[in-house]
């Protein structure tokens, strides 16, 4: 894995003149006047500021180089599908820059009684994901990483030889020595059923033990026979959120998503990986359970224009197995970086690896 710093450093005050020069800078073109400091979050992918000004709160990100292609999508997006995304104030794709307007309150904070709304957000979002599949070899020229299925297999060979990635520690002869503690993630609550995808491996210290690791070597054959019938299913890649759970949907003015910092271009259906474990932690439901069967069903309504149901709920079960090794990777970009907090977070790169193995929401 390349570690690359975030130059200058969000931390130096230089750097941090020039982005609130740009972010007033940006208001004032659309008569907004910043009115106080802002406030931060910083994470090892990205720094957020909640900028108040005369209309109310904006939203200013700087992503790190591993994710900074999510300004590429900021931009591009609502000029394909208008109103399922929010218009940017302003985006700098080179910097990884973006200001948004505010969205309004998420899925999330409606705290929902009952998962059945869920229905229509993934109508909405496979609506989206049609209309910009024409998009995708576009999207990939601009920098989106590309998680077709016929790139996945070669993508997943390179994980497993990241090995300082995997948190895999290596004895005299290179091999890890720990002992195994059985195959895959739990399943349930990391990291693949958080609501917010961070997760533990399989190792004491979050790493793979030597039994998984080898397991998924001996794995790769049928991994890329799996990517190989997806593709030949015929169903057109497009942009994949891969983190689309209820913190990241606003509710207002009908649904729109935000924080494409894991995106890329892939098997559409991978979307149901997070969004169903996600559905299934937040109300206690069981793998199958015929709700989240249900809402897949809902989601896969977009597509059987031009496919049999039998056909697609096949390749929901594929695309669902192999988006774990997406996840994987979209950790190891989050987590190129030396900002030492990284250490907090590493553990999900192997974890979600391991929860290929794991049972699938459906």
């Amino acid at each position: 894995m390349t570690i690359v710093s975030v130059a200058p450093g969000w931390a130096d005050p230089q750097w941090r003149a020039t982005a609130l020069d740009w972010v007033a800078g940006q208001l004032d073109r659309h008569g907004r006047r910043v009115t106080g400091p802002v406030e931060a979050r910083q994470r090892p992918w990205s720094l957020v500021w909640q900028v108040p000004t005369d209309a109310g709160p904006y939203w200013f990100k700087a992503n790190n180089p591993g994710t900074a292609y999510e300004a590429v999508l900021l931009a591009e997006l609502p000029r394909h599908v208008p109103g399922r995304v929010l218009d940017p104030v302003a985006v700098d794709p080179a910097r990884g820059w973006s200001l948004l307007p505010h969205g309004g309150p998420s899925l999330r904070d409606l705290a929902e009684p009952d998962p059945t709304r869920w229905a229509d957000v993934l109508a909405a979002y496979a609506d989206l994901q049609r209309t910009v599949a024409p998009r995708a070899d576009d999207l990939v020229a601009l920098g989106v990483p590309d998680h077709r299925p016929a790139a996945l297999p070669a993508l997943l060979a390179d994980l497993l030889d990241d090995r300082a990635a995997l948190l895999l520690a290596p004895g005299p002869d290179g091999i890890d020595t720990r002992p195994a503690t059985g195959g895959g993630g739990d399943g349930e609550t990391r990291p693949a059923a958080d609501a917010d995808g961070d997760g533990d491996g399989d190792g004491d210290d979050g790493g793979l033990d030597a039994a998984t690791y080898e397991r998924l070597r001996a794995y790769l054959p049928r991994f890329a026979d799996d990517c190989g019938r997806l593709a030949d299913t015929g169903i057109a890649a497009s942009v994949q959120h891969d983190d689309l759970h209820d913190g990241n949907v606003f509710a207002a003015d009908g649904y729109r998503f935000f924080d494409w910092g894991d995106a890329s271009v892939a098997h559409p259906f991978g979307t149901l990986l997070v969004t169903l474990r996600s559905v299934a932690h937040t109300y206690s439901l069981p793998e199958g359970d015929p709700v989240l069967l249900r809402l897949r069903d809902a989601y896969l309504e977009a597509w059987t224009d031009r496919h049999d149901r039998a056909v697609l709920r096949e390749a929901a079960g594929l695309a669902v197995r192999v988006t774990t090794v997406s996840r994987a990777l979209s950790w190891r970009r989050a987590l190129a970086t030396t900002d030492p907090t990284r250490a907090e977070y590493a553990d999900a790169v192997p974890g979600w690896l391991g929860e290929l193995f794991a049972p699938m929401p459906v």
